[in-house]
């Protein structure tokens, strides 16, 4: 127990070692990089943006910080040959892996489980911020029973918009209703419209009906419809999405509700469910991970090349990585089933990780 204790400890020190210098390296350049986005924007707010940003760029690059840190701890493990110490002792080098495996794999867990709430709330609020200071406003789009939900605002004030359902890609809504607001929050316009198509900075509304709300007079006497009406907008399809379409943004903890909330509404949740099922298979994929550091740098250096070893090990896990995230975008596309594509790269690369160290030690 004390020599799992020893190497788990090695283990994690490693890690958070590692992951220490990642955040500080990605956080100058992305302090570097969002200057050069905002170079008018006062030094303070840009640092509010670059740390809302740090938690989810170390998220996504968590699989190499931990492939980095087993290849750091069992190359150093080697070195100082407590490895052939171990092995002289009558214990298999497999038991060595039974703390760092255990320690992956609560990586894994406290990553999916606290990391990732943390992470949709720090990139939901960025994606805010930086609309924000681009001078588009925010905007916010929800889901319920009567239909969606979606506000627009920029200096001069903010435009509610609501429909009964929305195309597959939100780009086009059905039976919208636009309410227009002043700064002071006073009411506008209101218009209403059998269809409204998301343009070049613009909606598109066919078979609209405009009421002026500024004035004593009775709206519907002044009411004027229009076979099609432009109405300015901040908004691209791509921020519409943005604004609930990112799978990151959701907390994991709250993903299954909000898929359940997108079928009703007739959207396609396909990504959401991909993307929540990879989560949840996250942790075997850190456990094979370490397992392939294991297998090529777990050998005593005088008997191998180090950093043949190495080198082999970190493209072998990027490799696995980058298939990981090929099955992700054929799931989304519809090509092969989500439970195929979130669980068969993980468990396929625990068994040839495991399969190589069984190789590799037992011949």
């Amino acid at each position: 127990m004390i020599l799992h204790y020893y190497f788990a400890r090695k283990f994690l020190w490693t890690f958070l070692g590692i992951t220490g210098l990642f955040v500080l390296l990605l956080a100058l350049i992305d302090i570097v990089d969002e200057l050069q986005d905002f170079p008018d924007l006062p030094f303070a707010d840009v640092l509010e943006i670059v740390l809302l940003n740090i938690p989810h760029t170390n998220y996504e690059i968590l699989p190499l910080v931990l492939i980095l840190a087993a290849v750091a701890l069992f190359v150093r493990l080697a070195r100082s040959s407590e490895l052939v110490v171990l092995r002289a002792a009558g214990r298999s080098g497999l038991r060595s892996l039974l703390g760092p495996l255990t320690v992956a794999a609560l990586i894994g867990i406290v990553s999916i489980t606290m990391l990732n709430p943390i992470v949709a709330a720090s990139s939901k609020r960025y994606q805010d911020v930086k609309n924000a200071y681009r001078g588009g406003g925010e905007s916010v789009l929800a889901l319920s029973a009567e239909g969606l939900w979606l506000r627009q605002g920029d200096a001069m004030g903010q435009t509610v918009i609501h429909a009964a359902r929305a195309s597959s890609d939100v780009s086009v809504l059905y039976d919208a209703t636009f309410i227009a607001f002043s700064p002071a929050g006073e009411p506008l316009r209101r218009i209403t419209a059998r269809s409204a198509r998301l343009g070049d900075g613009e909606w598109v509304l066919r078979g609209a009906k405009t009421w002026d709300l500024e004035t004593d007079i009775n709206a519907e006497a002044t009411a004027q419809y229009f076979p099609m009406l432009i109405v300015p907008s901040a908004l691209t399809q791509e921020r519409i999405i943005d604004s609930f379409g990112k799978p990151e943004y959701i907390s994991l903890w709250d993903l299954p509700d909000f898929i359940e909330e997108l079928e009703e509404a007739g959207f396609s949740a396909r990504r959401y469910a991909v993307w929540y099922q990879m989560e949840l298979a996250r942790p075997l994929f850190l456990m094979a991970l370490m397992l392939i550091a294991a297998a090529f740098t777990m050998r005593h250096a005088r008997t191998t090349s180090t950093g043949i070893s190495v080198l082999s090990a970190i493209m072998l896990g990027f490799t696995l990585y980058y298939i990981r995230n090929f099955a992700q975008v054929l799931a989304e596309n519809g090509q092969i089933p989500v439970l195929l594509a979130a669980w068969a790269p993980p468990v396929a690369s625990f068994l040839l990780a495991f399969g190589i160290v069984l190789h590799m030690e037992d011949g």
